[in-house]
C-alpha cells in the first residue's frame, strides 16, 4: 500500500498536520473522517480537495467516514465567513444529505464488502436527542471560552464584524464540531480528522476535547485552500460556483472549466484533482512544457475529472461539443443532446421564429426575421462571401431558403456569422 502522507506531500495536498500523525498511519489501517456542511443539495469543486484526500485515504487501505453535518448545518460554520448564514429546516437538510451522498459515491466505495468501505454518518443522529442542559454540562465544561476565543476563525470574524459580533449560535459551532470528533473517536474508532486549512481550529478543538474528556489521542491533517495562480478564488466562474450536479453545471461547462485553466494551475490541479500516479503526471507535465500550445495537460486534467464526476459518456459528449465548435459540421451538431446544446449556446444571442414561417429565404431570415445582419444587402454580401453558416454548414446561395429539415433537436436552428459569432433561432 502507498504511504498516505507521502502521497499527499508530493501532490501538494498538506497544509497542517499534527505531530505523530504519519507515525500512527504507519502502524496499519486506521479510520478518518471529513465533515461536509449540507447547506446545499450539491457539492461544488471547492469541496473536491477534501473529498480527494478521503479518496486517497481509502486507496491507501484505510477506512473513510464522510460526515454530513445535519446538526451543525442548522447552525452554520463561522470559519472564514463574513456573515451569519440562514438556518435550514430538517426537511431541506434531509434532502441535501441524500443528494450529497449520491455525489460522494462517485469518489468513495460505499458498497463493496471490503473492510475499509466508506461509511456516511450524520451528526444529527447523535445530536437530535442531546438536551442543551446535558450538552453544556457534559461537554461544554471541558473547553474554556478563552480557548475558543483564541481560534483564528473566531478572531477574524469578530475583527471584521465588530458592529454585529457573533451570535452564541455560531460561537457554539466549534464545540459541536469538536464533539463530532469525540463521538466518532469513541464510537467508531476515528482517530484522524481531515479537512481544509480553514477548519484547523475546529478540528484541533476535537483533538483537545478527546484528550481532556478521556485522555485519548487523536490527530489532524488539513489541505491548503486552493487559489488560482493569479490569486483569485478557485472554482468560480461568471455564472458562480462550478457544481458537481449536472443540472446546475452541465458536463460541458464542467469540462470547459478545467480546459480553460492556466498552464501553471494545470500543473498543480492535475496532482490534486486526479488519481493519476506520479510517473504519469510528471511525464505529462514535461511533455506539456515542450509544447504548451497543444494544451495536452489541460485535456488530460479535464478528461480525468470529468469522467470521475460525470462518467465516460458525458465526457465524450463534452469533447464532441468542444470539437464541433471549431471543426464540426451539421451532422456533429445534430449529435448533441439538448442539454449539451443549451450549455454550449446558452449565452449567445437568440431569436424566436414560428415554425409556420419555414421555409424562409436566407436573406429574410438574417435581416428581417432576425437582426443578425443590419440589412438584406449586407446579408447578401455576407452569404456571397461564404461568411454565413447554418448549422455549421456554409450557406452560399442568396436565393436559398432555410427549411424545417434544418431544425436541430426539434427546436433550434444555429446561424453563424464569420468564425465566432453564433446565433440561436428558437423555432416555436
Amino acid at each position: 500500500m502507498k504511504n498516505f502522507v507521502e502521497e499527499l506531500k508530493w501532490r501538494g495536498m498538506i497544509h497542517d498536520i499534527t505531530p505523530g500523525t504519519e507515525e500512527e498511519l504507519k502502524k496499519g489501517p486506521m479510520s478518518a473522517y471529513v465533515g461536509i456542511d449540507p447547506t446545499g443539495d450539491s457539492l461544488h469543486i471547492g469541496h473536491l480537495v477534501s473529498i480527494m484526500i478521503l479518496k486517497h485515504f481509502q486507496a491507501c487501505g484505510n477506512k473513510p467516514f464522510a460526515l454530513v453535518g445535519g446538526a451543525t448545518g442548522m447552525i452554520g460554520d463561522p470559519s472564514m465567513k463574513s456573515a451569519e448564514r440562514n438556518l435550514l429546516d430538517e426537511a431541506t437538510l434531509a434532502h441535501n444529505v441524500e443528494c450529497i451522498k449520491k455525489q460522494l459515491a462517485r469518489f468513495l466505495d460505499f458498497d463493496s464488502d471490503a473492510p475499509n468501505k466508506a461509511e456516511l454518518v450524520n451528526n444529527y443522529d447523535w445530536m437530535k436527542d442531546y438536551s442543551f442542559i446535558n450538552f453544556i454540562r457534559d461537554i461544554g465544561k471541558h473547553i474554556t471560552v478563552n480557548y475558543m476565543m483564541a481560534k483564528d476563525s473566531v478572531k477574524k470574524r469578530l475583527s471584521r464584524d465588530s458592529s454585529e459580533g457573533m451570535s452564541f449560535t455560531e460561537f457554539s459551532y466549534q464545540l459541536m464540531q469538536g464533539y463530532d470528533f469525540y463521538w466518532l473517536w469513541k464510537n467508531r474508532g476515528c482517530i484522524l480528522q481531515l479537512g481544509g486549512s480553514d477548519q484547523w481550529g475546529n478540528i484541533t478543538t476535537g483533538t483537545e476535547l478527546i484528550r481532556r474528556m478521556d485522555g485519548g489521542e487523536a490527530f489532524a491533517l488539513t489541505c491548503p485552500l486552493i487559489r488560482k495562480a493569479d490569486g483569485t478564488k478557485f472554482g468560480k466562474t461568471e455564472k458562480g460556483n462550478v457544481w458537481l450536479d449536472a443540472e446546475r453545471t452541465s458536463p460541458y461547462e464542467f469540462y470547459q472549466f478545467w480546459m480553460n485553466v492556466s498552464d501553471e494551475d494545470a500543473e498543480r490541479y492535475i496532482k490534486i484533482f486526479t488519481m493519476l500516479d506520479r510517473e504519469t503526471i510528471e511525464a505529462a507535465i514535461a511533455a506539456h512544457r515542450e509544447d504548451p500550445g497543444r494544451r495536452e495537460l489541460q485535456k488530460l486534467l479535464a478528461k480525468e475529472i470529468t469522467i470521475m464526476v460525470h462518467g465516460e459518456k458525458a465526457y465524450e459528449n463534452a469533447v464532441a461539443a468542444s470539437e464541433m465548435l471549431f471543426r464540426g459540421n451539421s451532422e456533429d451538431l445534430k449529435k448533441l443532446d439538448e442539454r449539451t446544446f443549451r450549455a454550449v449556446f446558452g449565452d449567445v444571442p437568440s431569436f424566436d421564429l414560428p415554425k409556420a414561417e419555414l421555409p424562409c429565404n436566407i436573406l429574410d431570415l438574417l435581416a428581417v426575421k432576425t437582426d443578425i445582419m443590419p440589412s438584406k444587402g449586407e446579408a447578401r454580401k455576407m452569404v456571397a462571401g461564404n461568411g454565413i453558416s447554418i448549422n455549421k454548414d456554409k450557406f452560399t446561395d442568396p436565393n436559398g431558403s432555410v427549411t424545417a429539415s434544418d431544425i436541430v433537436n426539434g427546436h433550434y436552428i444555429l446561424a453563424q456569422k464569420g468564425k465566432k459569432n453564433y446565433y440561436v433561432i428558437n423555432i416555436k
